[in-house]
């Protein structure tokens, strides 16, 4: 029997996602042979942050070179011109093996963070993932991405990230670029604007115990963290991008291989699958 060719799909706002958490991804997804779909709110084209693609905050905060390849790359395609729309009655998550969510800290991704529909089809998903079940499912999230999953709430009316270990935009780095940049550029790193919650406050408030559930890192190293129960992935900002890619197609093709365990003769090997 061919393999299955995984499906992923980007769940977007219209417009001011991270250029990297979303470029990045896409082509190391498309690389790997997985199946790439994106879905906005009325299946309108999507279009990043231009403040990280161009001028001079691109030059000193924003997207490199690879990055910029990549964006324009990802932007010419044919998934990415033609998204499908989340509100849309049919629309559905349950055919994809991967959603992979985002961030950015411009207004627009209120639109995508905030909404009910995503939210809802985010808790339908979410345990889906669980791994004593066998879950061919999973979800990869980034720095604000984190902070629209963690607002999806099961039936009981707790966060899908209640039990979950994740990390998220740490509000160290988070008020420190704000406090930079807002003689020049106002409230832009502040989502939802000056006295608003860190993106790390508003997780953190969501988990059962955030002190040990909450992980973190302030070094330039990339960091990812798995979640142990679930086939959930998370990062903290664009550095982080490549290695979320790389361990989500990992995680995909390892819960998508066919379990041997019946077959006389096989001699099965460590997982080798790492996580930080």
């Amino acid at each position: 029997m061919a393999p299955t060719t995984p499906k992923v799909i980007f769940l977007m706002a219209d417009y001011g996602h991270d250029p990297t958490e979303t470029a990045i991804p896409y082509a190391a997804f498309k690389s790997a042979g997985f199946q790439i779909s994106f879905a906005t709110e009325r299946g309108t084209k999507p279009a990043c942050d231009t403040k990280m693609l161009t001028g001079w905050t691109q030059k000193l905060l924003g997207a490199n070179q690879n990055t910029l390849k990549a964006y324009e790359k990802m932007a010419a395609s044919l998934e990415f011109s033609g998204p499908i729309a989340w509100a849309s009655p049919e629309f559905t998550l349950d055919p994809y093996n991967l959603v992979f969510l985002p961030g950015g800290h411009d207004k627009g991704v209120q639109q995508v963070i905030d909404s009910s529909i995503v939210q809802s089809h985010l808790a339908d998903y979410f345990p889906g993932t669980e791994r004593h079940h066998g879950s061919q499912k999973a979800i990869a999230a980034i720095c604000h991405g984190v902070l629209g999953l963690s607002k999806a709430n099961d039936p009981y009316g707790k966060s899908v990230l209640y039990g979950s270990t994740t990390t998220a935009l740490p509000g160290i780095m988070e008020q420190g670029i704000w406090w930079a940049t807002r003689a020049v550029l106002g409230n832009y790193y502040k989502t939802y604007g000056a006295g608003s919650d860190s993106v790390e406050a508003e997780v953190k408030k969501r988990l059962n115990f955030p002190d040990i559930q909450w992980k973190s890192s302030l070094s330039p190293t990339p960091f990812v963290v798995e979640d142990t129960m679930h086939n959930y992935l998370s990062g903290r900002y664009p550095p982080d991008a490549q290695l979320l890619a790389d361990k989500a197609i990992a995680l995909v093709q390892k819960i998508m291989t066919p379990k041997d365990e019946n077959r006389p003769g096989v001699i099965k090997l460590a997982p080798t699958y790492e996580s930080s």
